[in-house]
């Protein structure tokens, strides 16, 4: 694995690159600004390589850019109804910044931090660390999290995410890249085909916090248990899509087990063929359709994305999950090791 390093200055302090070079020629950038994908240059069915991770120009532009684009949010990705939060009988108000709600950890969440990198020679991974200060964005202990990102030569990107804490916490971590398969300034990826492992999703009211029930996805248009064209049910007057403009919304992972990797996700793209598997260790994933793209920085074919220009793949907890029961807790406590794995597997048809 070839792998190369380079740097560039931010408002934020300087941000380092990483390329991995696969056997075959594919491409992985990464970078330590939110621990982010940045690029991912796979070939089609007929051999052309491709950019398929939707990113922008200018590396420093990830900086509290509103799509999130390839990074890791945190501490808590997703929402949290009124950025209210309750651990171990103590609450804590988090800073509102998604309507009434918290999202993503806040508006300096772990996406809008650099991270510390380095090159593990011994399995050629990038590994991206920070420690979040105890009250950090209002979250209660100290934590130490790790994104390990592995590049493979039949072009397989592996992360591993990890996080250890000094008190009773919550964690949430995941990766929010959008792909377009066609090529990150190919224009719309609702002719792309979706599938998806859950015969359950989660309704939500109009701010996009769960109502606590898991509902079938039968006979409704959440339904991707045989693929579809992502777009084909988009515009159906349906609450869960009007409520998000297209599909910003949650499903629960058939057959979850704790720490068993499972495909839950397959994305195709038939105009080049290319194909892209998603498995995870996660309970649910959370599929947003990129409904609010426009106005985003310059891309790096210098133009704004537009909307629904890209398909982000969430594998994660379930949003709001502090504040409901029933859902797989997401509570961390000292001596325990937060863990979890998401692979993105492309190949072609």
């Amino acid at each position: 694995m070839k792998i190369e390093k380079s740097t560039v200055a931010s408002p934020k302090g300087d941000i380092t690159l990483f390329t991995l070079t696969n056997a075959e020629g594919a491409q992985v950038t990464l970078s330590s600004l939110g621990a982010g994908i940045v690029s991912v240059k796979v070939p089609d069915s007929k051999g052309n390589f491709a950019d398929v991770a939707l990113g922008y120009a200018d590396p420093a532009d990830y900086i509290a850019d509103g799509p999130c684009a390839g990074k890791v949010p945190g501490r808590y990705a997703n929402r949290i109804a009124g950025g209210k939060l309750r651990v171990d009988g103590r609450d804590y108000q988090l800073a509102i910044n998604n309507g009434p709600n918290a999202l993503h950890g806040g508006p300096e969440g772990f996406q809008n931090q650099i991270w510390k990198a380095r090159v593990d020679h011994d399995d050629d991974s990038i590994v991206f660390s920070r420690v979040s200060p105890d009250g950090e964005e209002n979250y209660p202990g100290k934590l130490d999290v790790e994104a390990r990102y592995s590049w493979s030569d039949d072009c397989t990107l592996a992360l591993e995410l990890t996080a250890t804490t000094s008190a009773p916490t919550v964690v949430n971590l995941t990766n929010h890249c959008y792909w377009n398969l066609d090529g990150n300034n190919s224009g719309s990826v609702l002719n792309h085909k979706l599938w998806i492992g859950a015969h359950r999703y989660l309704p939500t009211d109009d701010t996009l916090i769960p109502t606590g029930e898991m509902a079938p996805v039968e006979g409704t248009p959440m339904d991707f248990t045989t693929p579809k064209v992502i777009g084909r049910d988009i515009k159906t007057d349906f609450p869960a899509l009007n409520y998000g403009k297209g599909y910003d919304n949650c499903w629960v992972v058939d057959g979850f087990k704790k720490d068993h990797l499972k495909h839950v996700a397959t994305l195709e793209a038939p105009l080049s063929g290319r194909i892209l598997e998603v498995l995870t260790t996660q309970p649910a994933a959370q599929v947003y359709t990129g409904n609010w793209l426009a106005g985003s920085p310059l891309n790096k074919d210098g133009r704004s994305y537009d909307d629904y220009d890209g398909v982000a793949i969430e594998c994660q907890s379930m949003p709001d999950s502090p504040n409901h029961a029933d859902f797989p807790t997401t509570q961390l406590y000292p001596g325990d090791i937060y863990q979890q794995t998401i692979v993105f597997k492309f190949k072609t048809k």
